[in-house]
């Protein structure tokens, strides 16, 4: 014989226990006794609780009363049963358990003697399929753990062969528990007046030897109020998430035995600091508070902990394997981080949803429709047009570049052979000297910054990540392309031909030919310029700070596109600044950042204005064209090596101009041509200046490509009027394709088409290397179209950014003399000038041509290493002296290194994404509350009343 006795605690639960409490008294298996808990209720739950129970039968306490309080008062007032095993069937008041469900606890209590605590299957209160729980689990860093996925509709999946799944542990709403056990173990834990109670009681009846089930022929519907901020909770102040996260870790160290508590607060330490950047990266606040305030009031109270472990002495470590074999695995909690960084990088907010009460989503597919849905990553990447388009990239770019992957160092044109790694690049930017040339104290320019971070990302190999945004930009150009225009360009063929003629420009082939890395990442950086853009001037300040952050990475690679977009910049304020509010403050951001993250670089760069005009990398001027007509810069052809003939792009100018036609859209056709008209005179100006246009005319093919493609749509409505609109319609398509087509198959016809090569040896002989212990220098000669350039190398090869760095002028114009005698082979003090600047070797790449080598061979102190048809190696036979380096400005440039650091962090928190966690659900209605007076006087006298 059984005796049970229904406990329903309630709080401020009207809107529920009207339910509740007929659910209990419905019981196919009666009651034997019942007992109702109000604990301070102002909603009238507890006159409810009187008319169904008696008054007799209805205890009130204080609001603040916890729910294992207020149960161990009436266990404390009630008698026991005159015979039987005696249960306690513990409810809240929004929880209404089915007809049967008693009935089927009892019975598994019969059928399985060793269970003291037995649980009910929880469903969602209004969606009444949806599964909520069937016993729960939890992990090693106190993540509760249901092992259901997001809306999972109860199929009877989860039911089990005999209907009882044994678990760690059951909610205490309709928990069923042996009042000898309940007894026996002190019943619910004070200490967790809200959450978490029930794990830590059942976790102590398994170490006690007892079976804790999940009955899952018994059903309960509960509303989860507290958890899900249904309504207010009075046992504490502190929000609901932190009082979860802070009891459930304070009922893991206690439970764990030592050593496992070791490793726990390890765990916990570090996956609470990982959580909490999260939420401050998502701009939730409140939620990192939560995360970290939760670990500091466990930590930060070890008498409380202490106590708890030693009320949990007995048994707990012989008990813990019971209890191990039910956690959710160790691998499982860095499986959750994953996936809050995967929810974070998507722009949905870091939420750990294995560790809620519950695990709800709010996805708007219908019943059945996930079965329609291909989750799978190969079938949603191989059905993208902008995969496919970026693989299809991708292949032209190796069929055209084939000869730039030889093996040896990738350099020319503007890019030094790229040797170093990640470390070399980083030290690079933070030391004060530097021995590149004849030594320097300026500060090296920031774009080191920017590849020494991706050549980080790409395991600390700098030669990897400079091929992927010089070789790669053409695909990456295409992507970029397409990815920022999908909220402008709805039609989706528009946006491929976008990408792919902006990938393919004139431009871009240039840029792979000249070893141009600057003018490659603007290629990709400007249509995310241009994406932004549109919410900058909507008055949205997190893309306001993104865009500041990538234009000062454009801005350090080429100072250019700071002034173009300053002037576009100026024109939007100007136009939207009284129309749209917040556009001037975010315009401000976007255009101040970029001078505030790089400002020392900056004003160096205004001192001299012609660098405005430079890029990363050597300034050659035979790069450019200085015959570049007036044809080529109207069909955005920059010239230089790589680049196509003339009438490639015409196709695109073509339609371009067709667009200009259309009545419906002139607006946004008129902004185009703007853009590409200021673009086309910026570059006229560059071009001559005796600089290389490829920035100016990049954004000046943007406006042409963004206006064409915005009117593209009307093509279909064309091909679908038939006759000649038709026939017109098939003709555009052909003229716009013609510039693609063209451009590919151009440049795998011709290839890379530059100085830029693949198989570049190193520049310094291995003996001069090997010979160079204390820094000592080589100096390389390399006769150019009649002229002697030469280049000052540290005994090994230049870094990329240290061909930016200034020597001392009057040290460089006395080895420049010194060269230039050496050269001409009219003797003197030339080489001791060298060797008192730490110049030991001379080096000339072959074939050494004759009179350079009659002239280095006749000098008395200099004597030949090595000549062969690769090069000639010389050294220098007297003392050689390496010069002290500088120390001034170090504490200037360290301090500005931390600030910058600092700006370049917040900037990064304001423009990161960011969502808000729906926590709460309104389907239920909350309860009225009591109405404040307003502070503010109405303007209305009528509705002015007394205070």
């Amino acid at each position: 014989m059984h005796s049970v006795t229904a406990i329903v605690v309630a709080h401020d639960g009207a809107r529920w226990l009207k339910e509740t409490l007929d659910a209990v008294l419905r019981q196919s298996r009666p009651l034997d006794r019942v007992a109702g808990v109000d604990n301070g209720s102002r909603d009238g739950s507890g006159r409810l609780l009187t008319e169904a129970f008696g008054p007799s039968s209805v205890l009130s306490l204080p609001r603040s009363t916890g729910f294992g309080e207020a149960v161990h008062e009436v266990v404390r007032r009630l008698p026991r049963a005159s015979g039987g095993q005696e249960w306690l069937w513990l409810l809240h008041d929004d929880c209404a358990p089915d007809a049967h469900a008693l009935h089927a606890l009892l019975r598994a209590a019969d059928e399985n003697p060793k269970a003291a605590i037995l649980g009910p299957k929880l469903r969602d209160w209004l969606d009444r399929r949806v599964l909520l729980e069937i016993g729960v689990t939890v992990g090693r860093s106190g993540r509760r753990d249901t092992g259901l996925e997001p809306r999972e509709y109860d199929q009877g999946q989860h039911d089990g062969v005999h209907g009882v799944l044994d678990v760690l542990s059951v909610s205490t709403a309709g928990m069923l528990i042996r009042r000898d056990v309940w007894e026996e173990l002190a019943g619910l834990d004070p200490r967790f007046p809200l959450f978490r109670d029930d794990l830590d009681l059942c976790w102590r009846a398994r170490v006690a030897g007892h079976r804790v089930l999940n009955v899952t022929a018994a059903v309960a519907w509960h509303a989860e109020a507290a958890s899900r901020r249904r309504r207010r909770i009075a046992v504490s102040d502190d929000h609901p998430r932190r009082i979860d996260r802070r009891n459930a870790l304070l009922v893991i160290m206690a439970n764990l035995p030592f050593w496992a508590l070791v490793r726990s607060v390890f765990r916990n330490i570090t996956g609470s600091l990982l959580r909490t950047v999260l939420f401050v990266l998502a701009k939730q606040p409140a939620n990192a508070l939560d995360e970290i305030a939760a670990l500091g009031s466990v930590l930060g109270h070890p008498g409380r902990l202490v106590q708890a472990r030693r009320a949990r002495k007995k048994g707990r470590k012989q008990g813990y394997a019971a209890v191990a074999r039910l956690l959710t695995p160790s691998g499982a909690t860095w499986r959750r981080l994953a996936d809050m960084i995967q929810r974070y990088l998507a722009g949905e907010g870091p939420v750990d949803s294995a560790g809620r009460h519950h695990a709800m989503d709010t996805s708007s597919e219908e019943e059945g429709d996930e079965l329609l849905t291909d989750s799978g990553l190969f079938q949603r990447m191989s059905s993208s047009p902008g995969v496919l388009l970026f693989l299809l990239l991708a292949g032209i770019t190796v069929a055209a570049e084939w000869s730039l992957f030889a093996g040896g160092l990738l350099g020319g044109g503007a890019l030094v052979p790229v040797t170093g790694g990640a470390s070399d690049l980083w030290r690079l930017y933070i030391e004060n000297h530097h021995s590149a040339g004849l030594g320097s104290d300026t500060w090296a320019p920031p774009y080191v910054a920017v590849l020494a971070a991706l050549s980080t990302i790409f395991l600390g190999k700098t030669w990897l990540a400079v091929s992927v945004l010089l070789l790669g930009c053409v695909p990456l150009a295409g992507l970029s392309a397409y990815v920022a225009t999908r909220r402008m360009i709805s039609y989706t063929p528009a946006r491929v031909w976008l990408a792919a003629t902006y990938a393919l420009l004139p431009v871009a082939t240039g840029v792979v030919a000249s070893g141009r890395v600057g003018t490659a990442v603007i290629l990709v950086l400007i249509p995310v310029y241009a994406a932004l853009a549109t919410r900058v001037v909507a008055g949205s300040r997190r893309a306001a700070w993104g865009f500041g952050l990538l234009l000062a990475v454009g801005t350090a690679f080429a100072p250019l596109v700071y002034v173009v977009v300053a002037i576009l910049g100026g024109l939007a304020a100007v136009s939207f600044a009284g129309v749209r509010r917040g556009v001037g403050l975010s315009l401000g951001i976007g255009l101040g950042t970029p001078i505030v993250l790089l400002f020392p670089w900056l004003a160096e760069i205004v001192r001299e204005p012609r660098r405005i005009l430079l890029e990363a990398g050597l300034a050659d001027p035979a790069l450019a064209d200085p015959r570049l007509g007036a044809e080529a810069l109207l069909m955005l052809n920059p010239g230089g090596p790589g680049t196509p003939p003339v009438w490639v792009t015409a196709g695109l100018v073509a339609v371009a101009l067709g667009a200009l036609l259309l009545r419906r859209h002139q607006t946004i056709v008129a902004i185009g041509w703007g853009v590409t008209l200021f673009g086309v005179l910026l570059a006229i100006v560059v071009g001559r200046l005796g600089e290389w246009p490829g920035v100016p005319l990049a954004f000046a093919a943007t406006g042409l490509l963004v206006a064409t493609a915005l009117t593209a749509h009307r093509i279909a409505e064309f091909r679908a009027a038939g006759g000649l609109r038709r026939m017109g319609a098939l003709l555009i398509v052909v003229v716009a394709f013609a510039t693609p087509l063209a451009a590919a198959g151009l440049w795998i016809l011709n290839g890379a088409g530059g100085p830029l090569r693949g198989d570049l040896p190193d520049p310094v002989p291995p003996l001069a290397a090997a010979w160079s212990p204390n820094g000592e220098r080589t100096l390389l000669l390399r006769p150019e179209g009649g002229r002697l350039a030469y280049t000052i190398l540290p005994g090994r090869a230049l870094y990329i950014g240290e061909s930016d760095l200034r020597s001392p002028a009057a040290e460089t114009a006395r080895v420049g003399t010194a060269v230039a005698g050496l050269a001409s082979g009219r003797g003197g003090a030339d080489v001791q000038t060298l060797a008192a600047q730490g110049i030991q070797f001379v080096t000339v790449p072959g074939p050494v041509d004759t009179a350079l080598q009659r002239a280095l061979d006749s000098e008395p102190a200099l004597e030949r290493v090595s000549l062969s048809p690769t090069g000639g190696l010389w050294r220098v036979a007297g003392t050689v002296t390496v010069p002290p380096p500088g120390s001034g400005g170090e504490t200037l440039h360290r301090t500005w290194l931390w600030v910058q650091a600092a700006l370049v962090a917040l900037v990064l928190v304001l423009a990161s994404p960011g969502a808000r966690t729906a926590e709460q659900v309104e389907d239920y209605g909350d309860a009225p509350e009591p109405t404040r007076p307003s502070r503010r006087r109405s303007r209305n006298p009528e509705e002015q009343v007394p205070a």
